[in-house]
Protein backbone atom coordinates (compact mmCIF):
# COMPACT_ATOMS: atom_id res chain seq x y z
CA UNK A 1 0.00 0.00 0.00
CA UNK A 2 1.16 3.56 -0.94
CA UNK A 3 1.94 5.36 2.20
CA UNK A 4 0.45 8.85 1.98
CA UNK A 5 2.90 11.91 3.69
CA UNK A 6 2.77 11.83 7.72
CA UNK A 7 1.25 8.22 7.61
CA UNK A 8 3.39 6.37 9.75
CA UNK A 9 1.50 3.92 11.90
CA UNK A 10 0.34 0.70 10.16
CA UNK A 11 -3.65 -0.44 10.81
CA UNK A 12 -5.25 -4.03 10.96
CA UNK A 13 -7.32 -5.17 8.56
CA UNK A 14 -10.55 -4.89 8.89
CA UNK A 15 -11.79 -8.27 9.87
CA UNK A 16 -12.28 -9.60 14.06
CA UNK A 17 -8.87 -9.81 15.24
CA UNK A 18 -6.85 -7.86 17.96
CA UNK A 19 -5.17 -4.92 17.99
CA UNK A 20 -6.84 -1.13 17.18
CA UNK A 21 -10.12 -1.03 14.87
CA UNK A 22 -8.49 0.64 11.24
CA UNK A 23 -9.97 4.00 10.85
CA UNK A 24 -11.60 4.82 8.15
CA UNK A 25 -12.30 8.72 7.52
CA UNK A 26 -15.99 10.36 6.68
CA UNK A 27 -15.53 13.80 4.83
CA UNK A 28 -18.50 15.78 5.07
CA UNK A 29 -20.50 17.89 2.29
CA UNK A 30 -22.80 20.77 1.38
CA UNK A 31 -25.34 21.19 3.85
CA UNK A 32 -22.55 20.44 6.96
CA UNK A 33 -20.73 24.20 7.13
CA UNK A 34 -21.86 27.30 9.56
CA UNK A 35 -20.14 30.34 10.08
CA UNK A 36 -16.83 29.95 11.89
CA UNK A 37 -16.15 26.25 11.80
CA UNK A 38 -12.81 25.41 12.50
CA UNK A 39 -11.67 28.71 12.90
CA UNK A 40 -10.60 27.79 16.63
CA UNK A 41 -7.83 25.21 14.99
CA UNK A 42 -6.13 28.26 12.58
CA UNK A 43 -2.78 29.66 14.39
CA UNK A 44 -3.40 27.11 17.11
CA UNK A 45 -3.16 23.88 15.33
CA UNK A 46 0.16 23.72 13.25
CA UNK A 47 -0.67 21.23 10.82
CA UNK A 48 -4.46 22.50 10.32
CA UNK A 49 -3.37 25.92 9.55
CA UNK A 50 -0.63 24.45 7.23
CA UNK A 51 -3.21 22.77 4.91
CA UNK A 52 -5.64 25.47 4.99
CA UNK A 53 -2.94 28.25 4.26
CA UNK A 54 -1.66 25.84 1.26
CA UNK A 55 -5.30 25.39 0.04
CA UNK A 56 -5.99 29.21 0.29
CA UNK A 57 -2.84 29.50 -1.82
CA UNK A 58 -3.71 27.22 -4.86
CA UNK A 59 -6.96 29.32 -5.00
CA UNK A 60 -5.10 32.33 -6.28
CA UNK A 61 -7.04 35.81 -5.32
CA UNK A 62 -10.09 34.28 -4.46
CA UNK A 63 -8.38 32.64 -1.97
CA UNK A 64 -7.53 35.45 -0.01
CA UNK A 65 -11.28 36.69 -0.33
CA UNK A 66 -12.23 32.81 0.98
CA UNK A 67 -10.26 33.29 3.87
CA UNK A 68 -11.03 36.84 4.91
CA UNK A 69 -14.31 35.81 5.35
CA UNK A 70 -14.13 32.73 6.76
CA UNK A 71 -12.38 34.34 10.09
CA UNK A 72 -14.19 37.57 9.56
CA UNK A 73 -17.57 38.47 11.88
CA UNK A 74 -18.92 40.20 8.71
CA UNK A 75 -17.71 38.31 5.43
CA UNK A 76 -18.78 39.93 2.61
CA UNK A 77 -19.91 37.11 0.93
CA UNK A 78 -22.71 34.78 3.12
CA UNK A 79 -21.71 31.55 3.95
CA UNK A 80 -23.95 29.27 2.03
CA UNK A 81 -22.85 31.43 -1.20
CA UNK A 82 -21.64 27.95 -3.32
CA UNK A 83 -18.19 30.32 -3.39
CA UNK A 84 -17.56 29.96 -0.14
CA UNK A 85 -19.38 27.21 1.22
CA UNK A 86 -17.71 24.68 -1.51
CA UNK A 87 -14.22 26.66 -1.26
CA UNK A 88 -14.48 26.40 2.79
CA UNK A 89 -15.60 22.48 3.18
CA UNK A 90 -13.07 21.11 0.28
CA UNK A 91 -10.60 23.54 2.42
CA UNK A 92 -11.87 22.50 6.36
CA UNK A 93 -12.19 18.47 5.27
CA UNK A 94 -8.77 18.56 3.78
CA UNK A 95 -7.33 20.18 6.96
CA UNK A 96 -8.92 18.26 9.46
CA UNK A 97 -7.79 15.03 7.70
CA UNK A 98 -4.35 15.97 7.39
CA UNK A 99 -4.56 17.25 10.85
CA UNK A 100 -5.70 13.55 11.66
CA UNK A 101 -3.35 11.55 9.50
CA UNK A 102 -0.26 13.87 11.16
CA UNK A 103 -1.17 11.95 14.50
CA UNK A 104 0.13 8.77 12.60
CA UNK A 105 -2.90 7.97 11.57
CA UNK A 106 -3.11 5.42 8.36
CA UNK A 107 -6.41 5.30 7.33
CA UNK A 108 -7.71 2.29 5.63
CA UNK A 109 -10.19 3.60 3.55
CA UNK A 110 -12.03 7.05 3.26
CA UNK A 111 -15.67 8.04 2.68
CA UNK A 112 -16.59 11.61 1.41
CA UNK A 113 -20.45 13.05 1.03
CA UNK A 114 -20.81 15.17 -1.97
CA UNK A 115 -17.84 17.81 -1.75
CA UNK A 116 -16.52 15.48 0.87
CA UNK A 117 -15.34 13.11 -2.09
CA UNK A 118 -13.09 15.21 -4.45
CA UNK A 119 -11.23 15.61 -0.77
CA UNK A 120 -11.30 11.77 -0.95
CA UNK A 121 -9.65 11.81 -4.30
CA UNK A 122 -6.89 13.52 -2.48
CA UNK A 123 -6.18 12.21 0.16
CA UNK A 124 -6.24 8.03 -2.02
CA UNK A 125 -4.21 9.66 -4.36
CA UNK A 126 -6.67 9.84 -7.14
CA UNK A 127 -5.79 13.40 -7.51
CA UNK A 128 -2.71 15.56 -6.25
CA UNK A 129 -3.91 18.46 -4.33
CA UNK A 130 -3.18 20.95 -6.92
CA UNK A 131 -5.30 19.14 -9.60
CA UNK A 132 -8.06 18.95 -6.74
CA UNK A 133 -8.33 22.36 -6.27
CA UNK A 134 -8.17 23.23 -9.61
CA UNK A 135 -11.25 20.71 -10.49
CA UNK A 136 -13.12 22.40 -7.37
CA UNK A 137 -12.68 26.38 -8.21
CA UNK A 138 -13.84 25.39 -11.69
CA UNK A 139 -17.00 23.78 -10.33
CA UNK A 140 -17.62 26.16 -8.26
CA UNK A 141 -17.53 28.46 -11.06
CA UNK A 142 -19.60 26.46 -13.12
CA UNK A 143 -22.25 26.00 -10.18
CA UNK A 144 -22.52 29.85 -9.55
CA UNK A 145 -24.15 30.63 -13.03
CA UNK A 146 -27.07 27.56 -12.16
CA UNK A 147 -30.48 28.83 -11.84
CA UNK A 148 -31.40 29.42 -7.57
CA UNK A 149 -32.08 26.12 -6.49
CA UNK A 150 -32.40 24.51 -2.90
CA UNK A 151 -32.27 21.18 -0.88
CA UNK A 152 -34.43 19.72 1.21
CA UNK A 153 -34.54 17.17 3.96
CA UNK A 154 -37.32 14.79 4.40
CA UNK A 155 -37.77 12.08 6.93
CA UNK A 156 -39.16 9.46 4.52
CA UNK A 157 -37.98 6.18 2.44
CA UNK A 158 -37.03 6.82 -0.96
CA UNK A 159 -40.13 5.02 -2.27
CA UNK A 160 -42.68 7.40 -0.18
CA UNK A 161 -41.50 10.19 -2.54
CA UNK A 162 -41.86 8.64 -5.55
CA UNK A 163 -45.52 10.49 -5.89
CA UNK A 164 -43.80 14.33 -5.39
CA UNK A 165 -40.95 13.92 -7.61
CA UNK A 166 -40.79 15.54 -10.81
CA UNK A 167 -38.00 15.98 -14.00
CA UNK A 168 -36.63 18.60 -11.95
CA UNK A 169 -37.70 17.67 -8.42
CA UNK A 170 -35.62 14.46 -7.82
CA UNK A 171 -34.05 12.41 -5.01
CA UNK A 172 -31.01 14.21 -4.56
CA UNK A 173 -29.00 12.71 -1.67
CA UNK A 174 -29.78 9.26 0.34
CA UNK A 175 -28.31 9.26 3.51
CA UNK A 176 -30.54 6.30 5.53
CA UNK A 177 -33.75 4.16 5.24
CA UNK A 178 -35.62 7.18 6.21
CA UNK A 179 -33.67 10.20 5.33
CA UNK A 180 -33.41 11.40 2.05
CA UNK A 181 -33.09 14.96 0.33
CA UNK A 182 -34.86 16.46 -2.27
CA UNK A 183 -33.45 18.81 -4.96
CA UNK A 184 -33.86 21.35 -7.56
CA UNK A 185 -35.09 24.48 -8.50
CA UNK A 186 -36.95 26.72 -5.79
CA UNK A 187 -39.98 27.28 -7.58
CA UNK A 188 -40.80 23.89 -7.99
CA UNK A 189 -39.18 22.30 -4.76
CA UNK A 190 -41.14 25.32 -2.80
CA UNK A 191 -44.50 23.62 -4.25
CA UNK A 192 -42.94 20.16 -3.01
CA UNK A 193 -42.11 20.96 0.41
CA UNK A 194 -45.91 22.70 0.75
CA UNK A 195 -47.25 19.12 -0.50
CA UNK A 196 -45.08 17.29 1.91
CA UNK A 197 -46.03 19.11 5.06
CA UNK A 198 -49.82 19.08 4.18
CA UNK A 199 -49.47 15.13 3.97
CA UNK A 200 -47.70 15.26 7.34
CA UNK A 201 -44.01 14.36 6.21
CA UNK A 202 -41.49 15.96 8.31
CA UNK A 203 -39.30 18.45 6.13
CA UNK A 204 -36.07 20.70 6.96
CA UNK A 205 -34.50 23.17 4.17
CA UNK A 206 -30.62 21.96 4.17
CA UNK A 207 -28.06 25.04 3.67
CA UNK A 208 -28.02 25.42 0.14
CA UNK A 209 -29.04 28.01 -2.74
CA UNK A 210 -28.95 25.94 -5.35
CA UNK A 211 -30.08 22.29 -5.97
CA UNK A 212 -27.19 19.98 -5.71
CA UNK A 213 -27.20 16.79 -7.30
CA UNK A 214 -30.32 17.60 -9.29
CA UNK A 215 -30.89 18.47 -12.88
CA UNK A 216 -31.23 21.39 -12.60
CA UNK A 217 -26.72 21.91 -12.61
CA UNK A 218 -26.48 18.86 -15.41
CA UNK A 219 -25.74 21.19 -17.46
CA UNK A 220 -22.92 23.58 -15.41
CA UNK A 221 -21.37 19.70 -14.71
CA UNK A 222 -21.32 18.66 -18.52
CA UNK A 223 -19.22 22.50 -18.95
CA UNK A 224 -16.39 20.69 -16.38
CA UNK A 225 -15.50 18.23 -18.25
CA UNK A 226 -12.81 19.40 -20.21
CA UNK A 227 -11.19 21.16 -17.17
CA UNK A 228 -11.46 17.32 -15.64
CA UNK A 229 -10.19 15.43 -19.01
CA UNK A 230 -6.69 17.51 -18.24
CA UNK A 231 -6.30 16.10 -15.33
CA UNK A 232 -4.02 13.11 -14.01
CA UNK A 233 -6.55 10.54 -12.14
CA UNK A 234 -5.10 7.69 -10.79
CA UNK A 235 -6.54 4.39 -9.34
CA UNK A 236 -7.24 5.08 -5.55
CA UNK A 237 -5.30 3.71 -2.55
CA UNK A 238 -6.06 3.23 0.62
CA UNK A 239 -9.78 2.43 -0.81
CA UNK A 240 -12.26 5.01 -1.70
CA UNK A 241 -15.61 3.93 -0.95
CA UNK A 242 -18.09 6.62 -3.08
CA UNK A 243 -21.07 8.43 -2.44
CA UNK A 244 -22.31 8.13 -5.99
CA UNK A 245 -21.36 4.38 -6.36
CA UNK A 246 -22.25 2.83 -2.78
CA UNK A 247 -19.58 0.92 -3.17
CA UNK A 248 -15.20 0.69 -3.54
CA UNK A 249 -13.62 3.35 -6.51
CA UNK A 250 -12.75 0.87 -8.87
CA UNK A 251 -9.73 1.82 -11.25
CA UNK A 252 -12.03 2.53 -13.86
CA UNK A 253 -14.14 4.82 -12.27
CA UNK A 254 -11.19 6.64 -10.23
CA UNK A 255 -10.07 7.67 -13.93
CA UNK A 256 -13.66 8.24 -15.71
CA UNK A 257 -13.30 12.22 -16.39
CA UNK A 258 -17.11 11.71 -16.92
CA UNK A 259 -17.38 10.28 -13.44
CA UNK A 260 -15.18 13.27 -11.57
CA UNK A 261 -17.61 15.97 -13.78
CA UNK A 262 -21.14 14.63 -13.34
CA UNK A 263 -20.76 14.49 -9.56
CA UNK A 264 -22.79 18.13 -8.69
CA UNK A 265 -25.95 16.35 -10.77
CA UNK A 266 -25.64 13.04 -9.42
CA UNK A 267 -26.96 11.59 -6.77
CA UNK A 268 -25.49 10.91 -3.62
CA UNK A 269 -26.09 7.57 -2.13
CA UNK A 270 -23.80 8.11 1.29
CA UNK A 271 -26.07 5.68 3.28
CA UNK A 272 -25.60 3.00 1.03
CA UNK A 273 -22.29 3.46 1.02
CA UNK A 274 -21.77 3.75 4.59
CA UNK A 275 -23.78 0.44 5.14
CA UNK A 276 -21.58 -1.03 2.38
CA UNK A 277 -18.61 -0.16 4.47
CA UNK A 278 -19.77 -1.16 7.83
CA UNK A 279 -20.72 -4.77 6.45
CA UNK A 280 -16.95 -4.97 5.59
CA UNK A 281 -15.61 -4.99 8.76
CA UNK A 282 -15.07 -3.22 12.01
CA UNK A 283 -14.16 0.26 12.33
CA UNK A 284 -13.42 3.41 13.85
CA UNK A 285 -15.38 6.27 11.51
CA UNK A 286 -13.39 9.16 12.08
CA UNK A 287 -15.91 12.66 10.59
CA UNK A 288 -13.08 15.12 9.75
CA UNK A 289 -15.49 18.30 9.18
CA UNK A 290 -17.75 20.66 10.08
CA UNK A 291 -20.71 19.34 12.36
CA UNK A 292 -20.90 16.02 13.27
CA UNK A 293 -23.81 14.95 11.20
CA UNK A 294 -22.50 11.82 9.45
CA UNK A 295 -20.91 10.81 12.80
CA UNK A 296 -25.08 10.96 13.65
CA UNK A 297 -25.62 8.87 10.97
CA UNK A 298 -23.15 6.85 11.92
CA UNK A 299 -23.98 5.83 15.17
CA UNK A 300 -27.67 5.04 14.01
CA UNK A 301 -26.14 1.91 12.63
CA UNK A 302 -26.58 -1.86 13.86
CA UNK A 303 -22.64 -1.91 13.35
CA UNK A 304 -22.25 1.04 15.60
CA UNK A 305 -24.74 0.87 17.39
CA UNK A 306 -23.74 -2.79 18.92
CA UNK A 307 -19.82 -1.24 19.43
CA UNK A 308 -18.43 -3.68 16.24
CA UNK A 309 -17.61 -0.29 15.08
CA UNK A 310 -17.38 3.12 16.14
CA UNK A 311 -17.81 6.91 15.15
CA UNK A 312 -15.86 10.36 16.42
CA UNK A 313 -16.55 13.80 14.98
CA UNK A 314 -13.16 16.28 15.18
CA UNK A 315 -15.37 19.54 15.22
CA UNK A 316 -18.39 21.07 17.36
CA UNK A 317 -21.91 20.08 15.73
CA UNK A 318 -21.98 23.94 15.79
CA UNK A 319 -20.62 26.95 16.23
CA UNK A 320 -19.22 28.24 19.80
CA UNK A 321 -15.78 28.79 21.61
CA UNK A 322 -12.34 28.63 19.60
CA UNK A 323 -11.79 26.78 22.22
CA UNK A 324 -14.79 24.42 21.76
CA UNK A 325 -12.88 23.42 18.00
CA UNK A 326 -9.73 22.52 20.15
CA UNK A 327 -11.43 20.31 22.84
CA UNK A 328 -13.28 18.51 19.89
CA UNK A 329 -9.41 17.69 18.28
CA UNK A 330 -8.55 16.71 21.42
CA UNK A 331 -11.90 14.31 22.28
CA UNK A 332 -10.92 12.62 19.03
CA UNK A 333 -7.22 12.04 19.68
CA UNK A 334 -8.16 10.57 23.09
CA UNK A 335 -10.78 8.39 21.75
CA UNK A 336 -7.86 6.86 19.34
CA UNK A 337 -5.35 6.57 21.68
CA UNK A 338 -8.05 4.60 23.74
CA UNK A 339 -8.30 2.56 21.02
CA UNK A 340 -4.43 1.62 21.20
CA UNK A 341 -3.15 4.88 18.70
CA UNK A 342 -0.56 7.02 19.59
CA UNK A 343 -2.24 10.04 18.42
CA UNK A 344 -0.52 13.08 19.98
CA UNK A 345 -1.85 16.46 18.67
CA UNK A 346 0.00 19.27 18.89
CA UNK A 347 0.33 20.84 22.71
CA UNK A 348 -1.67 24.02 21.16
CA UNK A 349 -4.70 21.84 20.87
CA UNK A 350 -4.90 21.01 24.47
CA UNK A 351 -4.68 24.57 25.23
Amino acid sequence: MTTLPGRTTATTTGGAGSGPRPVVLLLPGQGAQYEGMAVGLYGTEPVFTAAMDEVFGLMGQEGERVRADWLSERPAVPLDDVTRAQALLFAVDHALARLVISWGIRPAAVLGHSVGEVVAAVLTGVLELPDAVRLQMDRIARISTAPPGGMLAVAARREELAPYLSEQVVVGVVNGAKQCVLAGPEDELAGVEARLRVDGFLCRRTRAVQGFHSPSLAAAAARSLPTVAALRLSPPDPVLFSGYTAGPLTPGQATDPAFWAGQPAAPVLFGPALGALLDSGRYVLVEAGPGQGLTALARRRPAVVSGRSAAVPTLPARRGAPADDRRAVLAAADFLRAEGYEAAPAAAARA
